[in-house]
């Protein structure tokens, strides 16, 4: 008999109403596969992005994926079974992951449901000193700033460039992350700040608090003065919000300085950036257990936290997409499967 179990699926792309939450045959753990029972799972940009269809991409960009689907990516729980060739883990091990990310960017990892397969080389022990709801919040937000700021962790090649995403060295140096209050940008403050970097954090007022408690040294809110009227001298700028206005920040970065952009899409800044000896660089983020299994120190130590904005059951994933497409998000909204 097939076993069955709960999952959120998407049968056509639009707003959060195209989610549904539908009982499916449990996926099975095939060689060099974990079946996790989700506990958690956390909500990124690029489920919205999918459930929308991509429709700001080039037409030629835009996916078509076999319906129905499951998006998301991240995911704490506990080991279910494990298939052939999987060594490292237990049944009943606490974990958790970035499913299958970028491979699956177009069709879906399979998150938001109850059990979900997951590559072993993917996962990692779940930070003890954390619960599974700050553990799904942070492998796309973490492994982000890991890779961009720490470790790229691989040497696939990069779809936003014709190089390889370098991270610079950080001790000493001043730091300006914009988007400072959301899922990379507040742990590109505290990764940066544990690194020896001098932090600014750039956000709307209400992560003020926030933000200092987690150790920016300045704070600049962005709805009562630009970033780039109010900053200079600055060594590195972490864009975690994108747009097309990025290039703006050229004009506060040293000589010699870099600029990283988590999304690049829209940035017209090259050429005035050479003219300044600036570097831009970005890089697409892409699953690793073993650096999460390193940064997961980091989450148990309380060196650094993950924030989490609000919390919804699983059967609720179209009122959690809701609530991200109001922005202003302060850290990590997470879906509880509990």
């Amino acid at each position: 008999m097939t076993q069955m179990m709960k999952a959120v699926q998407l049968h056509e792309f639009g707003g959060p109403e195209v989610l549904h939450y539908q009982d499916i045959p449990r996926p099975i753990a095939e060689a060099g596969e974990v079946l996790v029972r989700v506990h958690a799972a956390s909500i990124n940009p690029p489920d919205l992005y999918l459930r929308d269809g991509y429709r700001a991409l080039p037409p030629v960009w835009q996916p078509s994926p076999v319906f129905p689907l499951i998006l998301g990516t991240d995911i704490s729980g506990e080991v279910a079974a494990i298939g052939d060739e999987v060594a490292g883990f237990n049944v009943g091990d606490a974990v958790y992951a970035m499913v299958r990310f970028p491979q699956d960017l177009m069709k879906g990892s399979g998150a938001y449901a109850e059990y979900v397969r997951v590559p072993a080389h993917e996962l990692a022990l779940k930070p003890q000193g954390i619960d599974h709801v700050q553990a799904a919040g942070a492998p796309m937000s973490l492994l982000t700033a890991w890779q961009f700021l720490i470790d790229p962790g691989h040497d696939e090649p990069n779809p936003f460039q014709s190089f390889q995403h370098e991270p610079v060295p950080l001790d000493g140096k001043t730091i300006l992350v914009n988007g400072a209050g959301g899922g990379v940008g507040h742990l590109a403050v505290q990764i940066a700040k544990w690194k020896g970097a001098h932090v600014i954090a750039v956000a709307s007022g209400k992560h003020e608090a926030l933000l200092g408690n987690l150790g920016a040294d300045e704070f600049i809110d962005y709805t009562k003065a630009s970033a780039e009227t109010v900053a200079q001298d600055i060594d590195l700028v972490i864009d975690a919000v994108g747009g097309r206005h990025m290039a703006r920040f050229l004009s506060v970065i040293k000589r010699g300085g870099s600029l990283f952009l988590v999304n690049p899409l829209g940035f017209t800044g090259h050429t005035a950036a050479a003219s300044r000896g600036i570097s831009v660089s970005s890089a697409q983020v892409r699953s690793s257990g073993r650096q999460l299994a390193q940064a997961g120190h980091l989450l148990d130590n309380g060196i650094i936290r993950v924030v989490v904005d609000s919390t919804y059951p699983l059967a609720d994933a179209s009122a959690a997409h809701q609530r991200a497409s109001r922005g202003s998000i302060q850290g990590k909204i997470v879906l509880n499967n509990l």
